[in-house]
């Protein structure tokens, strides 16, 4: 599965160059998984398989659930070093506050690894602070977006974008994917952009806000699907037709963003995978083993639209 990521360099029983945090190679481990929230489809799905994969293995997963506070997730880091886990999955909520609690865990001779959320890169960095980043390219997945909707669009649109949580990588990253590209386009117009929150009903209701202030919106760029449904539903409300009046597209990948590529009312949904746990325990165990571990590890992502969505749906989440 980790092919052309890791390669072996020849190390003993442990690994942990560059000043890492060693990890013993064991049959079982204690397991910390630090995750941000479990609001959302998308979350639940993550969660699922960080715990099957563990209980598969018979590892012992220490698994917190820091409801969308940073305050909290930086406490169960706290816990987790306190039960002495032999190594923590991180999902951190946002960049700068987490990257200190990877440090204090380095600190306390525990290796992180970091899921489909990246810290502040001046602060920690991977090889040297943590042993790695999993998760899907959020630069590209944003450029893919604004791919489809240019071509969607015929390169003519006034743009909505409804970005993710404020400093969380995703939310960074998506919108300069996106941004970045619609800048190319003369047509193109982001209108307005703002948060979210990667919530449903927060995407609803700041898409009422900006529908007000902009009645001539054609399309919506959603960081992620749940916002895309809520939008999807404040322009319904505002009596617009999603998918005529204005196109819609977001990033996840989620069931209930499938159906509505199937309803017509969602025009396309990038693919960011949640299932992190045979790839997340598979690379705890290469590191354990000596191998020498990618930086990054790259999640590969499919592309959902009117072609593929109902024969996709029965395996979406």
């Amino acid at each position: 599965m980790l092919a052309g990521l890791l390669a072996a360099c020849g190390q003993g029983s442990t690994a942990g160059d560059g000043g890492l945090p060693k990890l013993a190679k064991k049959d079982k481990y204690k397991v910390g998984f630090a995750q941000t929230e479990s609001n959302n489809p998308w979350r639940l799905a993550q969660t699922a398989s960080m715990k099957d994969e563990a209980a598969k293995r018979g590892y012992e997963l220490v698994y917190t659930d820091a409801a969308g506070q940073e305050s909290k997730q930086i406490a169960d880091i706290d816990s987790m070093i306190a039960q002495k886990v032999d190594a923590i999955f991180l999902a951190p909520r946002s960049e700068k506050p987490l990257a200190q609690a990877v440090l204090k865990a380095k600190a306390a001779g525990i290796p992180v690894i970091l899921l489909d959320r990246n810290v502040d890169q001046t602060i920690a960095q991977a090889g040297r602070d943590y042993v790695t980043f999993i998760g899907s390219d959020f630069v590209e997945e944003g450029k893919r977006a604004a791919e489809w909707l240019i071509k969607a669009t015929g390169g003519k649109a006034k743009i909505i974008e409804l970005e993710g949580t404020v400093g969380a990588s995703p939310a960074i990253d998506r919108k300069k994917g996106f941004d970045d590209r619609i800048k190319s386009e003369a047509g193109m117009q982001i209108l307005d952009s703002q948060t979210g929150d990667f919530n449903r009903d927060k995407g609803r209701q700041v898409m009422e806000t900006l529908l007000q202030a902009h009645p001539d919106v054609t399309a919506v760029y959603a960081h992620n699907d749940e916002m895309a449904i809520g939008a999807i539903a404040a322009l319904e409300a505002a009596g617009k037709v999603p998918g005529k009046d204005v196109i819609v597209v977001s990033i996840d990948g989620e069931k209930d963003a499938l159906q509505a590529i199937i309803d017509g009312k969602l025009g396309a949904s990038v693919e960011c995978n949640p299932r992190f746990g045979p790839k997340a325990f598979d690379t705890l165990e290469a590191y354990a083993r000596g191998d020498q571990i990618a930086p990054k590890i790259i999640n590969p992502d499919k592309f959902y639209d009117s072609t593929n969505a109902s024969a996709e749906i029965a395996g979406s989440y």
